[in-house]
């Protein structure tokens, strides 16, 4: 929906007249004709039979192949659906079915592009800042971290177009230990599993990554081989909360901390974020633009509540909120594609290459100190 922002919600109604609402990302509109194609699967199913529901859509989507984050993004959308009701019909917050809670309020970062922006943040009580992009990264890091100082974490993300070389990643993550990251996010693109490795063994910064993954088998690599201190599964494309519960376990077995990314995620996906945040005891922090589309609250017909950089976990039954479809039916997606502009190398735009060394080298690493 809107121009800026695309999600893409799915309710459930059972016969009793509930009515259990989540959303699936990845491609949103390419998801939705995946949902519709899984409908068949679920008409005259037990709801409260999750697991088993899962499993049948998992089996009944493998012969299309591995079909990535949009099988799994319709699975979520069905699943964190599938908690909703079953929560609603026992009268509790979803927290409660993940075992209750081991926080009183989930803690959330913001970006920001400028000093400006990073103290906005800072003076609403947020004490997490990340900073994004590859162009000119370092030197934007430093001057964030001047203006904020050593008591608010600052965190860097080198995703692309165009993704970085392992040397490149390397020479600008080094550049960046002196600020004590409390991550280095997507340092090389996610399928260049040999460049995490360098990035690992050259860098002494903690490594983030995981948002462009679906699936539990996706994530096992990079925690077995440890190049992961924090994992981002996107609570809207890797399979909903039966998924993302089974993942935290993953990551506390391997010392991992999680936190969900949301930097594209619509407000029913974080409201499930939230009650994962809530229970787990590895949680690390929840990923959340401010300011985000005007209109995002009237989307819902509740909302979170936050204040000091510290999310209020909902206690109402189920996921504690509903989508107003009169609003979002006003809004339809257009399109859900586009191509970043402004981080290629000079006179490559048309070329838009998915990896590229970055040209001229010489001051990737400039911190403006000199």
């Amino acid at each position: 929906m809107a121009t800026s922002r695309n999600w893409l919600f799915v309710t459930l109604h059972t016969e009793d007249g509930r009515i259990g609402v989540g959303e699936g990302s990845g491609w949103p509109r390419v998801v939705r004709a995946a949902v519709e194609d899984l409908r068949c699967l679920l008409v005259g199913e037990d709801a409260g039979q999750i697991e088993r529901i899962t499993q049948r859509i998992r089996v009944a989507t493998m012969g299309h192949g591995q079909t990535g984050v949009v099988a799994s993004g319709a699975l979520a959308a069905i699943d964190t659906a599938l908690w909703d009701l079953k929560a609603q019909s026992l009268g509790v917050p979803i927290f409660e079915l993940l075992g209750g809670l081991t926080r009183d309020a989930v803690h959330y970062y913001t970006h920001a592009s400028s000093p400006e922006t990073a103290l906005e943040a800072v003076s609403r009580g947020v004490r997490g800042i990340k900073v994004g992009g590859i162009k000119d990264v370092v030197e934007r890091a430093y001057a964030i971290r001047a203006a904020v100082g050593d008591d608010v974490d600052l965190m860097v993300d080198l995703h692309g177009p165009p993704w970085l070389s392992a040397a490149d990643a390397i020479a600008i993550g080094r550049a960046l230990e002196p600020l004590n990251l409390l991550f280095l996010e997507e340092p090389v693109a996610p399928d260049d599993l040999a460049g995490w490795r360098r990035v690992r063994d050259k860098v002494a910064l903690p490594l983030a990554g995981g948002e462009r993954f679906g699936t539990l088998a996706d994530m096992l690599p990079f925690m077995t081989e440890g190049l992961l201190d924090v994992v981002q599964p996107d609570t809207g494309r890797f399979g909903g909360l039966t998924q993302m519960r089974k993942l935290a376990g993953m990551a506390e077995a391997h010392g991992i901390q999680v936190a969900p990314h949301s930097g594209s995620l619509g407000p029913v996906a974080e409201f499930a974020a939230v009650h994962l945040l809530a229970s787990i005891p590895n949680a690390l922090a929840l990923e959340r633009l401010e300011p985000d589309w005007s209109q995002r609250e009237e989307v819902l017909t509740s909302r979170l509540q936050s204040s000091g950089g510290r999310i209020e976990i909902p206690r109402s039954p189920g996921l504690g909120t509903g989508v107003n479809t009169e609003f979002v039916q006003r809004y339809p997606s257009q399109q859900n594609v586009a191509i970043a502009t402004g981080a290629f190398n000079p006179g490559t735009e048309q070329e838009t290459p998915y990896l590229q060394p970055r040209r001229p080298r010489a001051g990737i690493t400039r911190t403006g100190l000199e």
